[in-house]
């Protein structure tokens, strides 16, 4: 088969590593890629968003499976149009994308198939909205109805806060979801999902907040562990009986089924799992944890999962524990530090158990690794138990040379029971 991956992150790094072990694959490109994929793949100068420049060049090399990393290729229809030229795709259409390109779309969906979730209200106006929040109180979640690549929620801890994010996320004409604030432990499950059936993938548990302690400013991620604290095997299978398997039987009745990677955020309250937002693909950094402990073909996963044939395909994932670290940019997520070079790669990544996935790098005619962003690599370990992943995690990134990278340092304290 040939593949076109689509993507430039860790995400999309991960993805290139798996595909390229499998039997099935006979070339694989990816867009625009970084040079790290660039070591197994062949890479495309296209941007993830060029969704005509992709399906173009799907054509002319004859592409059989196109495998989506990021959503807003997804959101902007990037399956319709594959759809059209008679390339399969891994990925929902526009329509089914709305599961993460609108808030207030899941809400509605989670309300039809009778999922759990936190009571919410759409706005579409400043003083209603400011007047909500007045009424219920903090804290309270505020959330911008579109995409915005994971940082367009805010916490509201108080009635300023509050007022302060209505104001800076509610664009003009959009629209914003005010929920109530769920307490308990967060969660990222995911599923392959091919209209009406369901294969569980697994359970993740990213960080987002930039600081140790879950402290600073929200970000993309920076880290993840597999598997979350009391949340094993048993538990994920039930929350997909909860929560996926219903979405896809409310999708398929609204005349949208389905088909893709699909990403549930959970809550793990006190009265069971929550969902708080849905994603049509697999997360960053969690697909950095998760894809390493696949033991099956993913490209004959993506395969059946694109033509509603996932009961044909053998899905094995392994019971390893892994732990990923975020290392980015000086500043990030700010305006972070670009240029440094980046060295102790290949020290790193001899660490047993490890992988290094790049992002945001880029490399000069010089052949100098430098870093070229916000989040650039990811540091991720797989071992029998958890502080045994931890622990060559981190032995990994203390190889790394790397002035400009900052990350955290309790990423899986957490799981552990450490904090």
């Amino acid at each position: 088969m040939r593949v076109l991956l689509i993507g430039s992150g860790a995400r999309e790094h991960a993805l290139a590593e798996a595909l390229a072990g499998s039997p099935l694959l006979s070339a694989l490109y990816v867009a625009p890629g970084n040079p790290g994929i660039g070591g197994i793949a062949e890479r495309v100068p296209i941007g993830a968003e060029d969704v005509d420049a992709l399906v173009a060049f799907a054509r002319e090399r004859r592409i059989d499976l196109v495998v989506p990393g990021p959503e807003a290729p997804l959101v902007a229809g990037l399956a319709d149009r594959c759809a059209e030229a008679a390339i399969a795709c891994a990925g929902p259409t526009a329509a089914a994308a709305r599961l993460e390109g609108s808030k207030s779309f899941t809400k509605e969906i989670c309300d039809a198939a009778g999922i759990p979730t936190a009571r919410w209200e759409a706005f579409g106006e400043r003083a209603a909205a400011h007047e909500f929040v007045r009424k219920r109180g903090v804290p309270i979640v505020i959330k911008a109805d579109g995409l915005a690549a994971g940082k367009g929620v805010v916490v509201a801890q108080t009635l300023g806060e509050a007022e302060a994010a209505i104001d800076a996320l509610l664009a003009p004409g959009g629209t914003l979801v005010i929920e109530e604030c769920l307490a308990g432990e967060e969660v990222s499950l995911f599923a392959f999902c091919d209209g009406l059936d369901a294969v569980l993938i697994g359970a993740a548990q990213d960080h987002k907040r930039i600081g140790d302690g879950d402290t600073g400013a929200n970000t993309g991620g920076m880290g993840a562990v597999v598997p979350p604290r009391g949340f094993g095997r048993d538990a994920q299978e039930r929350a997909v009986e909860l929560v996926i398997r219903p979405a896809l039987k409310a999708m398929a009745r609204a005349g949208t089924p389905f088909r893709g990677v699909l990403f549930a955020g959970l809550m793990l309250t006190a009265q069971g799992p929550k969902l708080i937002e849905f994603n049509v693909r697999f997360g960053d950094p969690e697909a950095q944890v998760l894809l390493p402990r696949l033991r099956s073909d993913l490209l004959a996963a993506l395969t059946a999962m694109a033509a509603g044939r996932l009961a044909d395909c053998a899905v094995a994932f392994s019971d390893e524990a892994a732990v990923g670290v975020v290392l980015a940019g000086r500043g990030y997520p700010g305006t972070p530090a670009t240029g440094g070079a980046i060295g102790g790669l290949d020290a790193a990544a001899a660490v047993p158990g490890v992988r290094i996935y790049q992002a945001a790098t880029e490399c000069g005619a010089d052949g100098v690794l430098r870093g070229a962003g916000g989040r650039v690599l990811t540091v991720a370990a797989l071992a029998p138990t958890l502080a045994g992943a931890r622990d060559a995690a981190y032995a990994a990134v203390a190889r790394i040379d790397w002035p400009d990278g900052v990350w955290r340092r309790d990423i899986g304290a957490r799981a552990l029971g450490e904090v």
